[in-house]
């Protein structure tokens, strides 16, 4: 893979995956998937070294920990509120 700038984030996953994205890759990830929706290549093809596979498997689990945190927060209002 081409060298990254920045520091380097890894995804949560199997233990086969360990794709690092720097805060850079990240930021130009969320402008261009907020343009564009998940049109992966495209948004690959302005990262360099990485692929629209990559990028997608990233996206995912960042928005799938959001999706936990957030779900985590709901119970323990709900818990709180017993």
């Amino acid at each position: 893979m081409g060298e990254h700038h920045g520091e380097t984030k890894k995804v949560a996953g199997s233990k086969d995956s360990k794709l690092e994205f720097s805060e850079d890759e990240e930021m130009l990830m969320a402008r261009m998937f907020n343009l564009l929706g998940p049109r992966w290549t495209l948004i690959a093809g302005r990262i360099p070294g990485r692929t629209a596979e990559e990028i997608e498997k990233y996206w995912n689990s960042k928005a799938l920990a959001k999706d936990n945190k957030h779900l985590d927060l709901k119970f323990q209002q709900s818990t709180n509120d017993m």
